[in-house]
């Protein structure tokens, strides 16, 4: 697991976030447009490094395509999407990383890192700042939800009981609909964690019960 961004001002991260829905799109996000902006120390710079990790910007430094959805009404959750991106190997261990303690991020944080106590300060000062300025979609909470709908013990109605005592070793016929709502931001990654824990919760439940 390759090491997390940091940056040394994390609490810039906010002015930074309202600026870039206030001004117009640069052709590039550089040090000089940092500058233009208001951000002239020398540590700001670190903070082009966060927009590349979630995806605001490429590799070059040009807005991608989820700068733009920043811009708009929906800001808060195109950032948690974005974050949820960036931070996917994170999300990963945690699905609700966002509300996760200091100390089960240091834990993921320095396990997958060689950066000292200092760095991995940053490093989880940098998540929870990007973190507070979003929201993020249920597609991430709705695996856990169904996993634990899934292992929850629903009570059994009383026809169906006798239909299955009438009948030595016979079953009911039960037919389930599931019917799931996935916000129209979830990544890829996202619905197919959902659809992989239904398959495993659901139908490993029916093996098991075979």
């Amino acid at each position: 697991m390759a090491d997390f961004v940091y940056t040394t001002v994390p609490g810039k991260i906010k002015m930074l976030l309202a600026k870039i829905r206030q001004v117009g799109i640069p052709p590039k996000a550089t040090v000089q447009w940092l500058k233009t902006l208001g951000f002239s120390s020398s540590n700001d710079s670190s903070l082009l490094g966060v927009l590349k990790f979630v995806g605001l910007i490429d590799s070059n430094g040009v807005p991608a395509t989820a700068w733009s959805g920043y811009r708009g009404a929906n800001y808060k959750s195109v950032l948690g999407d974005a974050v949820r991106r960036g931070y996917n190997e994170l999300f990963s261990v945690y699905p609700d990383a966002d509300r996760r303690s200091q100390t089960e991020l240091d834990h993921v944080f320095s396990t997958n890192s060689t950066a000292g106590k200092q760095v991995i300060a940053k490093t989880i000062a940098t998540f929870k700042a990007l973190a507070d300025e979003a929201e993020f979609s249920v597609a991430g909470e709705e695996a856990n939800r169904l996993a634990s709908a899934s292992s929850a013990h629903l009570p059994v109605p009383a026809a169906l009981k006798q239909s299955k005592q009438s009948v030595p070793g016979a079953l009911p016929n039960l037919h389930i609909d599931v019917q799931v709502h996935i916000s129209p931001e979830a990544s890829p990654d996202q619905i197919d964690q959902i659809f992989a824990s239904m398959a495993k919760h659901l139908y490993g439940a029916r093996k098991s019960e075979e």
